[in-house]
């Protein structure tokens, strides 16, 4: 019984997150005919994908885009938008019959004896196994200085920004000179005079488009999924450089955003008399800002001391050794710069399913060796 009188609900593996890691995840404990749940805080499967700003496009064209068992319905060599994902992901768990309970935001992960508790308000779940699929980028980061900007500014984070009919007329000021950043800025300089802040993180050094996708991407999937991992020594060189600073720019290059009268400037540092000011000293004297600085992992609601100094999970290829039991998908880098992309998250999640059935047989007295992670 829980702290309410309700009795809890008892399952093999409960999977927490219903996007592409967590239905990845169910379909390959499905095919090894385990038992599961997913729970997904959304209301409807893909949410977490209509939520984001209009006019968001995959880098990787569909034919690279699909899960296991099912293609991304779009012709191969074009850029599926954000739509397109939800409703394929949508799609993806009734083709598939994967039990999924939205509206089901967790709240808290703890070990009670030999099993882990999974709470939230729509009831508790017992698991002999969990699986954290919500993902690496939990939480809106923005600075503590964005809390003096002056009121008449309009702020969002890039997880709140849907199109420029948001903002102010006046300038906008984008901080944070990644992907999202300078697609946002690149969107919204069509309508508002447009900064941009950060610093440079190198650029792919072709154009993205259908021949990059038929001729390039290939090889560029390739090494970001079978080169970049942590396995060798390329892979574990550049994995502290993916998960400070995340991919270089890949669709808008700078070349674009100079072209369009994006105004390139240093990281934006502080606050002075209400307004965003630059590492130089220079004070931008703008309407709105919007935030593309990323997210923190944010696990605050897992109750295990299985974290390091960063706040990210202690973990060998998603398997946690001081939890036995439990497991992580879709974290950055979990084992190849892909793991948290279409491209890379399935392989992982057919890992940490296999690890699950042998941990099932091995309790069940069978002779099967246990697997370990790599």
């Amino acid at each position: 019984m829980n702290g309410n009188g309700a009795a809890s609900e008892r399952f093999e593996t409960v999977i927490i997150g219903g996007g592409q890691a967590g239905l990845v995840t169910g379909y390959h404990l499905r095919r090894r005919e385990r038992p599961f749940v997913i729970l997904d805080e959304n209301e409807r499967v893909g949410d977490a994908w209509r939520q984001r700003w209009d006019s968001l496009r995959l880098f990787t064209p569909a034919r690279y885009s699909g899960l296991p068992g099912w293609r991304l319905p779009a012709p191969g060599l074009s850029f599926p938008t954000k739509d397109d994902v939800a409703d394929y992901l949508e799609g993806y768990a009734a083709r598939f019959e994967l039990p999924i309970r939205t509206g089901v935001g967790v709240d808290g992960v703890h070990r009670d004896g030999n099993r882990y508790v999974v709470t939230s308000a729509a009831g508790r779940f017992e698991a002999d196994h969990v699986v954290v699929a919500s993902g690496s980028h939990c939480s809106p980061r923005v600075p503590g200085f964005a809390a003096e900007l002056d009121a008449s500014i309009v702020q969002l984070h890039s997880s709140e920004y849907r199109n420029p009919t948001q903002l102010r007329e006046g300038a906008t000021l984008v901080v944070g000179a990644g992907n999202s950043g300078a697609e946002i800025a690149l969107e919204v300089s069509r309508t508002h005079p447009t900064l941009l802040s950060g610093r440079d993180v190198g650029q792919l050094p072709v154009k993205h488009g259908p021949n990059a996708a038929r001729f390039v991407l290939p090889l560029v999937r390739f090494a970001g999924t079978h080169v970049l991992t942590v396995r060798t020594p390329m892979g574990r060189k550049v994995r502290p450089y993916f998960l400070a600073n995340g991919a270089p720019l890949i669709r808008t290059k700078r070349k674009d955003l100079a072209t369009a009268g994006v105004e390139l400037l240093p990281r934006t540092t502080q606050v002075q008399h209400g307004f965003p000011a630059l590492e130089d000293g220079r004070v931008l004297r703008v309407a709105n800002v919007i935030w593309c600085t990323g997210f923190v992992p944010g696990f605050d609601w897992i109750d295990l001391d299985v974290f390091g100094d960063d706040g990210r999970p202690v973990h060998r290829r998603g398997v946690v050794p001081d939890e036995p039991g439990l497991f992580f998908v879709g974290l950055q880098f979990q084992y190849a710069a892909t793991s948290d992309v279409f491209p890379g998250v399935g392989r992982d999640a057919e890992y940490i399913a296999d690890q699950i059935a042998t941990r099932v047989r091995a309790n069940e007295g069978s002779s099967a060796p246990v697997l370990h992670a790599a």
